[in-house]
Formats: structure tokens, C-alpha cells, sequence
């Protein structure tokens, strides 16, 4: 199938040729009948991504400070690589549209194939011929309404939600400052909603479309302050919003002129925000923003799990505000087909983004895209881009999953070692897929895990989703005895990880991403160890938010399960031995916005009698170095200090290594693990990472318990 793609480093727009999504279980696939080109934030995405790298950086210097940081922690090299690989990743274009259901996830209900719908949400609702959509990002369609007039329903919620911050109320007078597509739609939605409405722009034909959309007045924005005077009989008006989409802060401070006393002003688009505080305190004005399509937006619960608010707690979510936009259209109360001036057939989409670039001089508004080719699910499954012959004597891959961290990091050092040869890519969405797939010369593309693992000339598979579905593909990879690289954690429940214990049989090589034990500091301390060792190893994680999914329980299992398993492998690595028992326990703070198990401190007790404690805090200053070890063992002390200085005391002299970049082993990792693959021994035997991943649960149960746990 086909998707409108740009990438987001060099700014190339274009139709590829990509695997259609699956249907996961809280979403359907719907087959995209019309799809809106959004003209004023579609045309911000597609002017940023083709500005320099130096334009770039001088637009968002929030994230160029980020950069230099990363560079003092980790090095130049390191970062810049990870920055290059991340401005590679292409994005989809597109958030709204009308469609056909074509296939239903298991839990789903009150949806049926064939059922027209109205969808929204910008990586969902993409200018592609197939969309995976979840249940609360999706509408069905009035029978009253066409799916041209549907398609608008992502800019319909916007605009409605805006209206909604607004609170009008019958009778009232309210400007709209900026009359392109969403303020045209916000004119419309306060006419059915009692008010007297004047709106202003510097475009004549968008006053005249206002005009004829119901405005009581429009005029040119230069006449905004004295219309609205006689508009508002010298009072002023109740109300403002603001959609228009300008860097000038001229429309903030003409809100306030405008405006009465106690007035309500709402941001409904992109424009400069220096609040003019002195005008703005004497009329002690209400600012508002509004936040999308509405409540819902940007909640991960809401939008991917498909878990709705409260009806009676949260009336207007965005689903509900996508019904209640088709409702005002099949009452005729709101007309978006009259805002409509180009409409492209989607082959032809390229037509379109010319317009928006300036290349087509021509007035636009509302652009749409129609889409008249008939797609079959099945053969849109897998993409093959190049003919490429896969020789049997090397370790052939398939890979599941190419998030961030693959496609900087794994994605990368594959290629420095040199000797692997990429077959077939899975990732989530085609987008990624397409990405992937030509950066690194996959022989082919798709987005269904089973392309992989029933293809004869892989022979081995590296998994790097989401931590939820690692038990099952690492189990499907045993059955289909594929070789394993599966990135951490191992599973993240304890009945998983014995589930894995019972299929392994040995045939095929499991490993799991512990690179740190490959670091050549590590390995360097591991030489000048023996006997019974102690091991003290602090880590200054750094905060992640609990809204992001490496701490939600069901999808990344948390941080100890996720992160702190990195740590215990390396101390497991140092000692040569096998954890017997643990004992932790975690910072109890009033503070909720970290989990307290994010700072923990861990007491391993091993097998041979040695010991080690691990120190992680999530609540420190981000500048201190992330990672700091101190090992001790007959007569010789050493620390490592994040991976770029190590420096080993031995009876009474000191020797002292450094590095400029940091070197956590991520290239010896995956030589060994080709080295595994070819030889059938495996860098780390299966029962250390059993004993690994079983540790992390029970250093939950012992937090829980507040008890020694034997592992």
C-alpha cells in the first residue's frame, strides 16, 4: 500500500510503498475513502522539515541544550550519532479522515466490517491508504453525512473544543481573530451556538467566506479594534478566540483591546504569546488554552488502550467532541464542504504539498485527498525492496521492532561489526518500516511478526518492541528454533520467564541485551578479580515520567524489571557466581510524580559467598555521571567512572584508563553474539540470565514484603 511520508532530516516528501499496519486489539483498520490536508499545521511540519540543520537548531534550542548535556555525559561521538539517527526517522503526514472498516481487533465492540467512520489523531489518521485506528480515536458516520464532509472531523473537534473553552453563551458577542479553516469552522459552531459573531483576517476572500459561513461582521484586521467597538456598543466584546497562525504577537494584544472587562480570550492557534500584562490585569481577562481535539488528548490511556473517562465526569472527551461535529453536520447546522477549494485524487497527492510550499499560486482552505484504489488486506503484508541473495554462512536477521534505541544504537553497531546480513524488518507501523527498511538495506518490509519468523533464510531474530511482547517472541523464535537477541528486560512477568525456562531446549541461542558486561572497562576489571569480590554499584538513573510506558506495569513492566536488571547482570558478570538472595527497599516519599520504586537501594548476597549493592536514584541532578562502580577483592580496589575513566588500585600502585567516548560494550555485544551463533556457545548462559531476571522479581517482592528473598 501506499502512505504520504516525509523525512524529518532532509524534508523529502513522498508516496512510498509500504506494509499495511496490524489490527491490534483495541483499534480496527479502516481503508481510507477521503483524507484532510490541514493547511496551517501540515504546512509547519512540512516547512520545518526542510530548513537546515542550523534553521533547526535555531528554532528549538530547548533541544539543542539537551544535545550539548548528552555530549558532556557521553561524549561527542556517541551523541551526535544518536541526534543524526533520530532527525532520520520519517514522519506521517495527516490526522483526519473518512474510511471503510476492514478488519476488527478482539476488543472491540458495537463496530462491524464495512462500517463507515470518521477518524483522528495525528500517527493514526494518516494520508495512507490503510490506518490502524484505536476505538477512541474513531466515530461512525451519520448515514446524512458524506465522507468528504466527515473527513474534516479532526479540525471539526479542534475548533469545537476551542468553542467549548470559550463557554458562550446565547446572546453573547464573540470575535474570531484569524479566518482560515479552523476559525471559519469556529464561526460556524458559534452561530448554531446563539452567538453574535464578528471575525477578522487580513485576507479578503476569507472575509467575504466568513461572511457567508453567518459572521454577523468581518472585517480587515486592521479594522478589528474600531468594528469591534460598534459591534459590541462600546462595551467590548464577551469573548475572543484566537486561530489565527502568525509568530506576530499583534493578535494577543489586540484581544485585549477588544475585549470587556472580565472578558474570556482563548489560544486556538499557533500565534506569539507575550502577554501584554498591564492590558490584560486592568480588564482582569481570562486566558485560556485549548488543548486539541479535547479531553483524551495526548493520554496514552485514552488514546491506545482505548480506556474512556467517565460520561457523566468528563462529558466532551475527543471522541465525543468527534460525534458531537458530525451530529451539528447531518442537522445542517455546520457546512464543512463549503470551506472546500482543491480536491487531489491521492496518486496525485504531491500536488497538494505544492500548493502549501507556494509552487501552485493559487488561494487555498480546505484540501482534500480521495482515494480510489481497491486495497486487499493480504497482499499489502510484506514489502519486498531489493533481490539481494542471503548467504547461508552468515548470521541472517530478522528484526521485530525499530524504535529509537534500534535505530540509534543496535541498528549502528550491527553495522560496525560487520558480518550480519539484514533480511526482513517488523516494525509497527509502515512508516517505520519504510524507514528502516532503506536505511539499512532490508531485503524487505512488514509490519507481521510471523513474515519473519516462518522466513527460511533467517536464521537468527533480534526483538526490540515494546518489553510486553518479549516472553512471547522469544518464545516463538525457540519454537521456530531461530536464533535470540532479544534487548532487556528478558520478560516482565515471573510466570513468563518460566514459561521461556520450560520451551528452551538448548538448540538455539538466547541472549539478552546485558551489553555492560562487554564493556572493555568491565572486562578489564573482570581480569583482575578472584576469590570473593564486593561490589558497590550507584546509578543516577534520571527521571522518567510515569506517563511513559517503560513504567506502566503492563506494557514496560517498570524500572527495576526494566532497567535495574542491566545492573544486576553486570555485578552477576564481575563476581562469577549466581545470585542466592536479595534484600531491598525504596525511598517512601510524599511525592507521587516517580514511582518510589525508581530509588531503591539492593543487597545481593551470590552463591561463592560474595556481595554486591546496588544504589538506583531517579530523583538526583541529572549533571552528576550516570553510573559509578566500586569493586574490592583481595588486595586490589578499582572504580569506573561512567563508562569513560577507570582507575585500578593493586597493592599500593595505581593505574588509570580513560576514554573520550563512553564504551558500554554495545559492538562486543554483537560480536559475540554472531560469535554464539556460529560456534552454538552462548555469551550468557541461559541459566545467568534466568537468574538475572528471576532477582528482579523478587526485589519487587521484597519491597512489598520488606523481607529477604531467595532467588
Amino acid at each position: 500500500m501506499k502512505q504520504l511520508i516525509q523525512s524529518f532530516k532532509t524534508g523529502e516528501l513522498g508516496l512510498f510503498k509500504v506494509p499495511a499496519p496490524v489490527c491490534q486489539e483495541n483499534g480496527v483498520l479502516v481503508e481510507t475513502k477521503v483524507s484532510l490536508v490541514s493547511a496551517g499545521t501540515e504546512k509547519m511540519l512540512v516547512d520545518f522539515a526542510k530548513k537546515s540543520m542550523l534553521a533547526k537548531a535555531k528554532d528549538r534550542p530547548d533541544l539543542v541544550k539537551q544535545v550539548v548535556d548528552k555530549m558532556k555525559k557521553e561524549g561527542v561521538k556517541n551523541t551526535l550519532e544518536k541526534v543524526f539517527t533520530k532527525l532520520d526517522t520519517p514522519i506521517p503526514l495527516g490526522y483526519s479522515l473518512a474510511g471503510r472498516v476492514i478488519e476488527v481487533g478482539s476488543n472491540m465492540s458495537g463496530i462491524n466490517i464495512g462500517d463507515r467512520v470518521a477518524c483522528g489523531g495525528a500517527g493514526y489518521a494518516n494520508h495512507s491508504e490503510i490506518n490502524y485506528v484505536p476505538k477512541n480515536l474513531m466515530v461512525k458516520i451519520p448515514d446524512g453525512v458524506d465522507d468528504i464532509d466527515a473527513s474534516f472531523v479532526t479540525v471539526g473537534a479542534i475548533a469545537l473544543q476551542g468553542v467549548r473553552q470559550t463557554e458562550p453563551k446565547l446572546g453573547e458577542r464573540v470575535a474570531v481573530i484569524g479566518l482560515g479553516l479552523l476559525g471559519q469552522l469556529a464561526v460556524q459552531l458559534l452561530k448554531a451556538n446563539g452567538c453574535k459573531v464578528i471575525g477578522s483576517d487580513v485576507d479578503p476572500d476569507k472575509i467575504q467566506l466568513a461572511l457567508e459561513m453567518g459572521a454577523d461582521e468581518a472585517c480587515h484586521a486592521s479594522e478589528l479594534i474600531k468594528k469591534s467597538d460598534e459591534f459590541s456598543n462600546g462595551y467590548g466584546v464577551d469573548a475572543v478566540i484566537i486561530a489565527a497562525s502568525t509568530a506576530s504577537n499583534q493578535p494577543v494584544i489586540d484581544a485585549a483591546e477588544i475585549s470587556r472587562m472580565r472578558g474570556r480570550v482563548v489560544f486556538l492557534g499557533m500565534v506569539g504569546m507575550d502577554i501584554p500584562r498591564n492590558d490584560y490585569y486592568k480588564k482582569e481577562l481570562d486566558l485560556r488554552l485549548s488543548m486539541a481535539y479535547g479531553p483524551g488528548r495526548y493520554d496514552p490511556a485514552y488514546e491506545e488502550k482505548g480506556i474512556d473517562y467517565p460520561y457523566d465526569l468528563v462529558r466532551w472527551t475527543e471522541q465525543r467532541n468527534f460525534e458531537a461535529f458530525l451530529g451539528l453536520i447531518e442537522e445542517g447546522k455546520i457546512s464543512p464542504k463549503a470551506l472546500l477549494t482543491h480536491t487531489y485524487d491521492y496518486n496525485d497527492a504531491m500536488q497538494a504539498y505544492d500548493l502549501l510550499e507556494g509552487k501552485i499560486q493559487e488561494k487555498y482552505l480546505g484540501i482534500i485527498l480521495e482515494y480510489n484504489n481497491e486495497i486487499n488486506l493480504d497482499e499489502h503484508k510484506v514489502v519486498k525492496r531489493t533481490n539481494k541473495v542471503i548467504s547461508s554462512n552468515k548470521v541472517n536477521l530478522g528484526l521485530i521492532g525499530a524504535g529509537n534505541f534500534t535505530k540509534s544504537v543496535i541498528l549502528p553497531n550491527i553495522q560496525k561489526v560487520g558480518g550480519y546480513e539484514l533480511v526482513g524488518v517488523c516494525t509497527a507501523t509502515g512508516v517505520s518500516a519504510e524507514g528502516t527498511g532503506k536505511k539499512y538495506d532490508f531485503k524487505y518490509t512488514t509490519t507481521d511478526s510471523n513474515e519473519i519468523f516462518k522466513n527460511s533464510e533467517i536464521n537468527s531474530v533480534i526483538i526490540t518492541t515494546q518489553h510486553k511482547n518479549h516472553a512471547s517472541l522469544v518464545q516463538e523464535a525457540i519454537e521456530n528454533e531461530k536464533h535470540c537477541f532479544v534487548e532487556k528486560p528478558l520478560c516482565i512477568y515471573e510466570e513468563e520467564l518460566e514459561a521461556i525456562s520450560e520451551a528452551y531446549d538448548g538448540k538455539s541461542i538466547v541472549q539478552v541485551g546485558f551489553n555492560r558486561r562487554f564493556s572493555p572497562m568491565i572486562q578489564e576489571m573482570k581480569n583482575h578479580l578472584s576469590g570473593q569480590i564486593a561490589v558497590n554499584y550507584r546509578v543516577n538513573a534520571g527521571v522518567i515520567p510515569k506517563d511513559v510506558w517503560i513504567q506502566d506495569r503492563e506494557i514496560g513492566g517498570g524500572r527495576i524489571i526494566g532497567e535495574v536488571c542491566h545492573f544486576i547482570d553486570t555485578c552477576s558478570f564481575l563476581i562469577g557466581s549466581e545470585v542466592s538472595s536479595v534484600y531491598a527497599s525504596c525511598v517512601e516519599k510524599e511525592d507521587q510524580s516517580i514511582p518510589n520504586e525508581d530509588n531503591v537501594n539492593i543487597i545481593l548476597n551470590y552463591k561463592n559467598g560474595s556481595t554486591a549493592t546496588i544504589a538506583y536514584y531517579a530523583y538526583g541532578d541529572s549533571l552528576m555521571p550516570k553510573e559509578y562502580i566500586e569493586v574490592f577483592s583481595n588486595g586490589i580496589s578499582m572504580e569506573m567512572k561512567d563508562f569513560r575513566e577507570l582507575i585500578i588500585y593493586n597493592h599500593g600502585k595505581n593505574k588509570k584508563i580513560k576514554s573520550s567516548n563512553q564504551d558500554k560494550g554495545f559492538i562486543n555485544e554483537f560480536k559475540a553474539f554472531q560469535e554464539s551463533v556460529k560456534n552454538g556457545n552462548p555469551a550468557i548462559s541461559f541459566e545467568s540470565i534466568y537468574n538475572t531476571s528471576k532477582t528482579t522479581f523478587k526485589i519487587l517482592d521484597s519491597i512489598r514484603t520488606q523481607s529477604i528473598q531467595t532467588v
